[in-house]
């Protein structure tokens, strides 16, 4: 974010890009002050941008103290996996009821997965880079369904999805490669035509990556 830019607009953008990295993990009590200082800034815009994350369930405040860490709560992680592949299955069949649109489906989803490549170099992998080309392969997926509707509720699910798959891949080393293989498998299903083959697919990514 530009320098210029409003100082609690500053702070709330590098709180949430913490957060959502997991440079500050769920659980993880911390104050004003770091983030002030870190910017360079006063507490007082902090303080809003806290309030901010806050409203959007990342953040709980405590009292004189700062503010902790929201965990992903593992009811709402199930939710969301669950909206995840109700909308993916639904935007493949849909895209697939129009033949003519699956070359120029197939190439966006073939750049999208040389991105989430480009991340792991030599056998080092940029995790939060990878996560976040993670959710933009999948939302290539579902806005390849030309449905608009369904297109802004997945993209209101971007945090939770970036959250998830930082947690989820962190600790496997080697995981990346796996997923990566199973994006150039539901690429294929969609080449293909096959719909159902995409959803049993689809299904045993989430469940390899998220519901192990």
């Amino acid at each position: 974010m530009s320098p210029e830019a409003p100082a609690a607009d500053r702070a709330y953008a590098l709180t949430k890009e913490l957060v959502l990295s997991g440079e500050l993990p769920g659980g993880h009590l911390f104050s004003e002050g770091e983030i002030a200082g870190r910017l360079g800034v006063s507490r007082t815009p902090v303080r809003e941008a806290f309030l901010r994350l806050q409203a959007e369930d990342l953040l709980r405040l405590i009292p004189k103290r700062g503010a902790v860490v929201v965990p992903v709560p593992p009811g709402e992680a199930e939710d969301v996996l669950d909206a995840r592949e109700a909308v993916e299955i639904a935007a493949v069949r849909r895209l697939l009821r129009r033949p003519d649109r699956i070359p120029a489906a197939v190439a966006e989803l073939r750049a999208a997965l040389e991105v989430q490549h480009s991340h792991v170099q030599h056998g080092h992998t940029d995790l939060h880079a990878f996560a976040e080309a993670d959710e933009a392969f999948h939302r290539t997926l579902v806005a390849a369904g030309g449905n608009a509707l369904t297109m802004r509720f997945y993209e209101s699910l971007a945090d939770r999805q970036r959250r998830m798959s930082v947690h989820a891949l962190g600790p496997v080393p080697g995981h990346t490669a796996v997923v990566l293989r199973e994006h150039e498998e539901l690429i294929g299903q969609v080449e293909a035509g096959d719909d159902a083959g995409f959803a049993t697919a689809l299904r045993a990514h989430l469940d390899g990556t998220h519901r192990r």
